[in-house]
């Protein structure tokens, strides 16, 4: 009896709890739609305007299609960056990855330090890396190059550090109780242990970049996301509509690809 007591006793607490959350929601809703001026109903009665303007804006003409080529072209670059970048930033944050594991045990100091490191370029989103850089390296392709790379940098730091602390600390152990040293530990112990997981977020990453390669292309005037923009502001939607037709079909691609990647080395 004292058990369905205890029982109930909880639920109602939960209860509570959920109900604060809900109105507490809802508050913070009705103050933000009262000062940004938003009308849920009013959105969602736009919506069957919004799908009919995008069949007869959005859908490729003839006109469009001659710049297919062209579009293709961007697109190619901008797939080849964002692979470049996540290569070389998986490279790095791998090395890193290793001083800031507590399994390979480096040093106390140095693992805080490159945790901080990774968070603090994990935290901050690659747009703002982005319009950072402009100021330094203007409108270019280097600029997106570092917007992205940062924000990869740290994202697959932070990620391979967590991947290590949880898949190879046995092997780690093993090899230590055999007096291997770092490098032997490294080679013989954490990267077949962690391969399938590290190559996991690596091929995440690069459909990530894909993505965020096209708002990063709008901010430094490169890549195919300069091309869409550049179409927008033209009025041109029926090329530019055929660029997300276009982004659509490279992502669902890469996509095919990283799975059909990812059941093989499982």
């Amino acid at each position: 009896m004292k058990l369905n007591k205890d029982t109930e006793n909880v639920f109602k607490k939960r209860k509570i709890t959920y109900t604060i959350v809900f109105v507490g929601v809802l508050i913070v809703y009705f103050i933000a739609s009262t000062v940004t001026k938003f009308h849920l109903w009013d959105g969602l009665v736009s919506i069957p305007k919004a799908i009919v303007w995008m069949g007869e804006k959005l859908v490729p003409d003839a006109a469009a299609m001659a710049k297919l080529p062209k579009i293709l072209k961007k697109l190619f670059e901008t797939a080849l960056l964002s692979v470049a970048v996540t290569v070389i930033a998986a490279i790095i944050a791998f090395f890193f990855s290793l001083l800031g594991s507590k399994t390979t045990k480096v040093n106390g100091i140095v693992n805080r330090l490159v945790r901080i490191v990774a968070a603090f370029f994990r935290n901050v989103p690659d747009v703002v890396w982005a319009m950072l850089l402009m100021f330094s390296f203007g409108q270019n392709i280097l600029t997106g190059f570092f917007a992205l790379f940062f924000t990869t940098f740290g994202l697959l730091t932070r990620a391979f550090i967590e991947t290590i602390d949880e898949v190879s600390s046995s092997c780690v152990e093993a090899l230590d109780a055999t007096g291997a040293t770092f490098i032997q530990t490294v080679f013989q112990g954490i990267i077949p242990a962690s391969i399938t997981e590290i190559i996991t977020w690596v091929l995440y990453m690069i459909e990530t970049n894909i993505r965020s390669s096209t708002l990063i292309g709008m901010l430094t005037a490169t890549g195919i996301g300069y091309l869409f923009d550049l179409y927008y502001k033209r009025l041109d939607f029926a090329s530019a509509g055929l660029i997300v037709i276009s982004m659509v079909v490279l992502v669902i691609t890469i996509e095919g690809v990283s799975n059909r990647i990812r059941k093989v080395i499982q």
